[in-house]
């Protein structure tokens, strides 16, 4: 995760897992390692069938096509319910659960309404949601949610049977948090 869409490099990231979780590579067990992709669909179908014990994760950010297509560009090009067609492909071939990555943008992702979406959504799924409050950055007009909201937004979706967490994270105070630093050394350049 955080060096690009790994399903763009497809086989080069394959050779790579194989190498991390061999016994004479890196030895790494393939349950401690983790793909994450926006959801280059094609990709998902074949990564499906390699059968790995890869725990795999999509992130997914919104709980319909046109917020999705609002907050990434993906979705215009791989829709979400053709999305979730191979989520549930991927699922149902491997056995395994799958994670969502959900950024909690303030005031844009982070209703009721938006979790109640969301759970209806994923609804018979073998998953797991990875609920993110994002971090504000200087060149991104959004903003973080409140945590009585994160919280409120978690407890619709526990209380609809979705399994889900809230990353723990460190670093915000200080601005030191994901995307932060970048967008601090980025503000030291251009002085």
């Amino acid at each position: 995760m955080g060096i690009g869409e790994p399903f763009d490099n497809y086989d080069n990231m394959l050779s790579f897992l194989k190498i991390m979780n061999h016994d004479k590579g890196m030895n790494i067990g393939a349950r401690h390692i983790t793909v994450s992709t926006s959801g280059i669909i094609p990709k998902i179908y074949q990564f499906a069938d390699e059968n790995m014990q890869i725990n795999f994760a999509i992130s997914l950010h919104a709980p319909n096509t046109e917020l999705r297509s609002r907050l990434m560009p993906i979705n215009r090009a791989y829709k979400l319910p053709d999305l979730m067609d191979a989520v549930r492909y991927y699922v149902n071939k491997t056995g395994r659960r799958i994670s969502f990555e959900y950024g909690l943008f303030g005031g844009v992702n982070d209703q009721v309404e938006h979790a109640e979406e969301l759970a209806q959504l994923v609804k018979g799924l073998k998953c797991h949601i990875n609920l993110i409050p994002v971090n504000y950055v200087p060149e991104r007009d959004y903003v973080r949610t409140p945590k009585s909201q994160i919280f409120k937004f978690e407890r619709t979706l526990r209380d609809r049977g979705v399994n889900v967490t809230i990353r723990r994270e460190q670093g915000h105070d200080i601005e030191a948090a994901c995307g932060q630093l970048r967008a601090k050394e980025r503000k030291e350049e251009t002085r």
